[in-house]
């Protein structure tokens, strides 16, 4: 006796997949947006003397903290 096994392939449940994989895609470039946003808050937030340990002036600190949130 045999026993055959048969695999049917669904459009359906790929098209489902690729819809999450592009949620997770999207999920994850708003989560690093935000990520990036708070690192120009935080850089703001420093002292001039601390700015200065990581060689950054206090205009160069205040470019980056007012680029968008995508770039």
């Amino acid at each position: 006796m045999s026993t055959f096994t048969t695999t049917r392939t669904d459009t359906s449940m790929r098209t489902s997949g690729s819809r999450g994989s592009l949620l997770l895609r999207l999920i994850s470039m708003i989560e690093m947006a935000v990520q990036r946003r708070r690192s120009r808050i935080a850089l703001m937030e420093l002292s001039d003397d601390m700015l200065k340990d990581i060689g950054v002036s206090r205009s160069e600190a205040f470019r980056e903290s007012n680029r968008p949130f995508w770039d």
